[in-house]
């Protein structure tokens, strides 16, 4: 890491010699006592590679010109000096050199500044190095893998070792003084490697202690941001990392952190709590100005009309601002009794001003509901007085749900007409096969409930239920025409003229099934043999004429549909009816009792029959 210089004496290999002969020179006794005296001091003072004292003669291009007491000066070449030690230098200045040759082959001293702070720094090095203490260098320039820091001599900083952070831009610290601990020494090399990091943590260690000393709840300190999270902010106050909850941060709302700080952001933070035993830290930011729910205006009270600017918008309603980080809250349900809103962008602005009225007030817990509708009149109030049970009623279709449509009879009113009560014989799979919003159509009202803000509506009962009558219209063994509406692994369903279906069972065809013979929309003749008017249930069969002995078929998995039962409301019940014994008719009424009896013994003995069959092959 050190510096190669050129030492000119490499190229100065030819010396002259001359050839003296000295045998004809005599010097007296004392001439050579008070030689001997002279030259005793110098040779002691002067040595070769020895640190000496002098002081800046004159500054040229070609260098220094410095006079250690000798006979000559010496000149130290410019790239032994740094350019600030250039600048700083000044004639008559004290500076120390190495005697590095007393006498060249010009005779000139050859003096070197370089070698002089290198071999003091060394010194200082090894003496800091086994006394564990810090050392002090300038960052001169940026090498692979790390920093260059100017020690006296060159020392490398890993880029490792820069922080105790990672460090991903090196430039930064050009130029700077740094202080560093001092890893690893190897003179004979010139290698000096260096740890700024290992300096920070033990600093921080130190500063660590010094804090948690003195640290108590109620203090009011300086700290950086650190770190960013979705709940807070985590503050280092000297080594010690204290956490700001969002909720402490202001009075107000904000959605993140990051709104109010920034990583590296210096600020000021009050202590409101501190657990010693885990070096926990609870921060506030909010804490540091007077809570303005406590001061808030006498005027914002419940039932008061009040003015304030919405401060956000969010899916569930409005935020709105009605005194200085003071903000209440407008339920998208609160916002209007007509309109059916499901995006408040479309209707709000941030910024905008609006009058609301304060529903609950909670200071403690910095809660405040508003409404925007209620500052109408609710159209609810009145509509029992508007609407009848029974009534019929025309509206417009609203919307379309898989359990039915609503149907607006007001602005802001709607009533539901549930799916099963749109049709007294048809199976509705989905409203919108049927309906379209904007459609109008015409409903009775069947339940108000003005509390819970509900109307119960229906289609159907508009006509009259074809199953009232349906002992009179079908009687057993009656023949009929019907329309094959479905078929399933069971049998076949057949529309009859009353639009109400029956079903001819597989159990009826003789060994074969429905989808052998049948196809939706064929229309065929069939007879009536079995009514139950209270489950809504007409069996049919193929044979049209000669006695009949209905099958009393095994339960399947896929049970026969109710053709309208199944879709009924539950809060609503339909009035069950009374279950009537059918009668084949005869045109004898001489042989009417017989009949009866006949059939009726008859199918008590098919359907015992068919259920001894059934247990046998369960």
């Amino acid at each position: 890491m050190s510096k190669e210089f050129i030492n000119p004496n490499q190229f100065c290999t030819n010396k002259a010699k001359q050839q003296v002969d000295f045998s004809n020179f005599q010097i007296s006794d004392e001439l050579q006592n008070e030689m001997a005296a002279l030259y005793q001091g110098i040779f002691d003072v002067f040595q070769s590679g020895k640190i000496v004292k002098g002081h800046v003669v004159s500054i040229d291009n070609d260098g220094v010109y410095v006079d250690i007491g000798y006979k000559s000066r010496g000149l130290i070449p410019k790239y032994e000096f740094s350019a600030q030690e250039l600048k700083n230098l000044k004639p008559n200045d004290d500076i120390e050199v190495i005697l590095d040759t007393l006498e060249n082959a010009e005779g000139n001293i050859v003096l070197s500044y370089e070698k002089a702070k290198a071999a003091k720094a060394w010194a200082q090095i090894i003496k800091y190095f086994e006394e564990g203490k810090p050392v002090e260098g300038l960052v001169t320039h940026k090498v692979k893998g790390g920093l260059n820091v100017d020690i006296g001599i060159p020392a490398f900083l890993p880029g490792s070792q820069i922080g105790l952070q990672r460090v991903l831009d090196f430039d930064k610290y050009v130029g700077q003084t740094i202080t560093a601990n001092i890893l690893k020494i190897n003179q004979k090399r010139g290698n000096v490697i260096i740890s700024r990091r290992k300096y920070l943590a033990d600093q921080r260690v130190e500063t660590r202690k010094d804090i948690l000393g003195k640290l108590k709840e109620g203090d009011i300190i300086q700290g950086m941001v650190k770190n960013i999270t979705n709940y807070g902010v985590f503050i280092d106050i000297g080594g010690v990392d204290g956490l700001l909850h969002i909720t402490d941060m202001t009075w107000g709302r904000i959605a993140h952190p990051s709104e109010v700080v920034r990583i590296g952001e210096n600020i000021t933070v009050k202590v409101l709590s501190f657990d010693h035993n885990n070096e926990k830290i609870s921060l506030g930011l909010k804490q540091l100005t007077g809570n303005p729910w406590a001061n808030l205006d006498p005027a914002i009270q419940v039932g008061s009309k009040i003015k304030g600017k919405i401060s956000s918008i969010t899916d569930y309603g409005l935020f709105v601002e009605v005194a200085p980080n003071v903000e209440g809250l407008v339920h998208i349900s609160e916002v209007s009794w007509i309109d059916r809103i499901t995006n408040l962008s479309d209707k709000f602005k941030v910024g905008e001003e609006i009058e609301v009225l304060v529903v609950s007030l909670d200071k403690d817990n910095r809660r405040m509901s508003l409404s925007i509708k209620q500052l109408g009149q609710n159209p609810w109030k009145t509509v029992d007085q508007q609407f009848k049970i029974g009534q019929k009623i025309k509206g417009t279709i609203s919307n379309i749900t898989d359990f039915g449509i609503f149907v607006q009879l007001l602005p802001g009113i709607d009533g539901l007409v549930h799916i099963s009560d749109l049709s007294w014989t048809e199976h509705i799979e989905h409203p919108s096969d049927r309906y379209k919003v904007g459609q109008e159509v015409e409903a009775v009202i069947l339940t108000i409930d003005k509390d819970n803000k509900k109307i119960s509506l229906g289609i159907k009962q508009l006509g009259q239920d074809p199953w009232a009558n349906v002992e009179q219209e079908y009687q057993v063994g009656k023949v009929v025409q019907g329309e094959v509406s479905k078929i399933t692994n069971f049998g076949a369903f057949i529309r009859l003229p009353t639009g109400i279906e029956g079903l001819l069972h597989n159990a009826n065809l003789e060994g074969k099934k429905a989808d052998d013979i049948f196809k939706v929309g064929q229309v065929a003749q069939f007879r009536v043999i079995n009514i139950n008017k209270d489950e809504r249930k007409i069996g049919l069969d193929m044979k049209l004429e000669g006695e009949i002995t209905p099958q009393a078929p095994k339960q399947h998995a896929d049970k026969p549909r109710k053709p309208q039962a199944q879709h009924q409301a539950a809060p609503r019940k339909e009035p069950a009816a009374h279950v009537e014994q059918s009668q084949q008719q005869q045109p004898a009424a001489n042989n009417a009792s017989k009949m009866k009896s006949a059939f009726q013994m008859a199918l008590e003995s098919a359907m015992k029959k068919d259920d001894n069959d059934t247990d046998k092959k369960d």
